[in-house]
């Protein structure tokens, strides 16, 4: 198989040919169709998230063919096309995951971090962890809700009931996620770096009610936030931007540091929590409702070996919605 692999965190991923895997146990090997970059690759490479498994193929958001199933394996075939995501395999025995909250497994294994990753031709999933995707015929498009989809999904149930929603930082979560919105009768909120006007020409294409620099107050009081940017400095502006009452969710997996700020900011029962991952509960809700609310992602393909460069794009803000390999 092909496989773009990172060696050291912050170096460029190398281009390798490795023998095709075979899958344990448990496990089915899947010919990818596409795998989607997303802002958690850049913290793997650039060493944000720590004690990656090196050498690793990142990726963790991929779409493929199973073509070889391992022992034990009844409930997928070959020739099914499946979604494989970040949340690649939990231990069933902890308090978490005996509790429905495998999410926050003591022992979990992550797709493109500390398993290899979608990065390539093949890739081995968890057959516990692979998700039928009877209902999406375009794997280029399917490849983005396998994270951005799902974690948004998750980050907007945190954020409860409420109809009018703000987004920070619009990418690939939140556009796909204003698209739900709008077809749960929601309003969209969108807050994006200054200037970036490409990026709120975008929200308002795709039904959002307002878009503006995320230093701009909204024309009105929302119910809840989520912060998609990995911008600290972010909470209090959406502090500052809810409601009484209201909730701001921080969806990334790594943020820089929240600064202080007014305790006036908090009181009133406002609250910040966090997303943790994902549970395959989140994912049999937001597959089956995707199609439904007509989600349609904005995508960018590049070949494999163009890895290097969907990285830097994204990491430059050079494309609205989400970069995608095709091998």
């Amino acid at each position: 198989m092909r496989a773009m692999v990172l060696r050291a965190v912050r170096q460029p991923l190398v281009a390798e040919e490795r023998p095709d895997p075979l899958p344990a146990p448990g496990e089915v090997r899947l010919r990818v169709e596409a795998c989607a970059v997303c802002r958690t690759d850049l913290h793997v490479v650039d060493g944000d998230l720590s004690d990656p498994k090196l050498p690793l193929v990142p990726g963790h958001e991929i779409v493929g063919i199973v073509d070889r199933v391992g022992v034990g394996v009844t409930t997928l075939q070959v020739g099914t096309r499946v979604g494989a995501a970040w949340l690649g395999h939990s231990c069933g025995k902890c308090p978490y995951c005996a509790s429905a909250a495998e999410n926050l497994c003591d022992a979990p294994i992550f797709t493109g971090y500390t398993r290899d990753g979608g990065f390539a031709t093949h890739a081995l999933v968890d057959a516990a962890f692979a998700y039928p995707l009877a209902h999406f015929e375009n794997p280029v498009e399917a490849a983005p809700l396998m994270c951005a989809g799902l974690i948004g999904w998750r980050a907007l149930r945190m954020a409860g009931d409420g109809r009018r929603i703000g987004l920070y930082g619009f990418g690939a979560a939140a556009h796909i996620l204003t698209q739900v919105c709008c077809w749960q009768g929601r309003e969209v909120f969108a807050f994006t770096a200054k200037g970036d006007d490409a990026a709120q020409r975008h929200a308002l294409s795709l039904g959002a009610c307002w878009a503006g620099s995320s230093e701009d107050a909204p024309p009105a009081q929302l119910d809840a936030t989520i912060i998609f940017a990995p911008v600290g400095g972010l909470v209090p502006k959406a502090l500052a931007a809810i409601r009484k009452g209201g909730c701001v969710v921080c969806g990334g997996i790594h943020m820089s540091d929240i600064p202080q700020f007014r305790y006036a900011l908090l009181w009133g029962e406002r609250s910040v929590v966090s997303v943790a991952n994902l549970t395959r509960a989140d994912a049999a809700e937001f597959l089956a409702i995707a199609p439904r609310a007509g989600v349609r992602t904005t995508t960018h393909v590049y070949r494999l070996d163009q890895a290097n460069e969907a990285l830097a794009d994204l990491r430059a803000g050079r494309f609205q919605g989400a970069a995608v390999l095709v091998p």
